[in-house]
């Protein structure tokens, strides 16, 4: 069996042994209906509720603030679909923008060549424009860019107008604070958590109405039995996060930063998009003259997994809306690889993929009737 480098944390990440520890009493012994009377439903009630707290604690909010979803798409549609008239960026997550442009009125700004937020066209739009809620990421997804959060609210407030991040890459990786935002929305599978299970932050002023109608769970406002494993495997993955977080990022972005160096400096032609206030595990690479999706399936026979942007689009061969927002060429943009490290991953997997990388790209720029370098 052939070694498997897994480097496409941005897209999932495998389940911790300590998560799924926490997560199987619920599976088998305590099975209960959290909305029963009797010790078995509240057995799982406590573990929701445990959850809830876990989660709160970790953004400065009230428990009764947060709210269980399947995920972060669910999360961002709740928000989103509240509201007829909404701001937000070039470069969001599909589940965000397009949400956004189904609703009565959708403005978009741009963001720089780093994939930054432009201040100044937000300011006149916001001043110019009737909007009710703006809705920008906390951090990208494919270049990793960490968004200026605390300005972007601050001129949301000046216009009385609340704002919601999609924190789903940063949740557990960056640290958050409910004083720069009204609405939040997470998910479990980006932390070492298991898939199908988030959660969405809503500010007790502002009022949401449920998506889903039924047996009133979460506050009336998420219908449906809930998922109580996945929930207790939320509230696990979030505490390990929060309390890792620095020591991680540390160890991380070292692994990240020498991967960088050596790619750039073995592989002529060769640049990093994105700026550098950017997410610790994420690395975006452009090679010119040769094709993402070949140099990705080539990876993948080397037994390294990889990606070219966001795993929610990666069947389709259109160029990345993302690259295409920062200002790159279609050219350019279709020779991309996204590689972004977790916690788990080593000095020893980067330096087999520092070794293979450069091959690869030789070997296809060879057979490549573009590259003329």
């Amino acid at each position: 069996m052939k070694k498997l480098i897994y480097l496409d944390n941005s897209a999932t990440t495998p389940l911790d042994k300590e998560v799924f520890k926490a997560m199987k009493p619920y599976f088998s012994n305590k099975f209960g209906n959290a909305s029963t009377l009797y010790g078995l439903g509240l057995e799982s009630r406590m573990a929701i509720e445990k959850a809830r707290e876990q989660i709160a604690k970790a953004i400065n909010a009230e428990p009764e603030e947060i709210y269980f979803t399947s995920g972060g798409t669910e999360s961002n549609n709740l928000i989103i679909k509240n509201f007829d008239s909404v701001l937000t960026s070039t470069i969001e997550h599909p589940a965000v923008l397009n949400t956004c442009r189904l609703r009565k009125n959708c403005e978009i700004v741009s963001v720089d060549k780093k994939g930054y937020v432009n201040l100044e066209e937000l300011k006149q739009k916001l001043n110019s424009k009737k909007i009710n809620l703006v809705t920008i990421m906390h951090s990208n997804n494919e270049i990793g860019a960490i968004q200026q959060i605390e300005k972007i609210h601050k001129l949301c407030q000046e216009k009385n107008i609340p704002l919601h991040t999609d924190a789903v890459q940063s949740f557990g990786k960056v640290e958050l604070d409910t004083k720069n935002f009204e609405m939040l929305s997470l998910s479990a599978h980006k932390i070492y958590g298991p898939k199908g299970v988030g959660a969405v932050y809503i500010n007790k002023k502002v009022k949401i109405k449920p998506l889903l109608i039924g047996g009133g769970q979460e506050s009336g406002l998420r219908s449906g039995t809930e998922n109580v494993p996945g929930i207790a495997g939320l509230g696990k993955a979030t505490e390990m996060a929060i309390k890792n977080m620095e020591k991680d990022n540390l160890r991380i972005s070292k692994l990240r930063d020498y991967l960088k160096n050596r790619v750039l400096k073995e592989i002529k032609d060769s640049w990093v998009n994105g700026g550098n206030n950017r997410l610790s595990g994420n690395i975006h690479f452009g090679f010119k003259g040769i094709e993402g999706e070949a140099l990705i399936l080539m990876l993948d026979e080397y037994g390294i997994c990889a990606s070219t942007g966001s795993a929610c689009s990666s069947k389709s061969l259109k160029s990345s809306h993302v690259l295409s927002a920062i200002g790159l060429k279609p050219e350019d943009s279709h020779g991309s690889l996204r590689i972004t490290i977790g916690k788990q991953n080593t000095k020893q997997e980067i330096d087999y993929v520092c070794e293979v990388l450069p091959k690869i790209v030789k070997k296809l720029r060879e057979i490549s009737s573009e590259y003329k370098g």
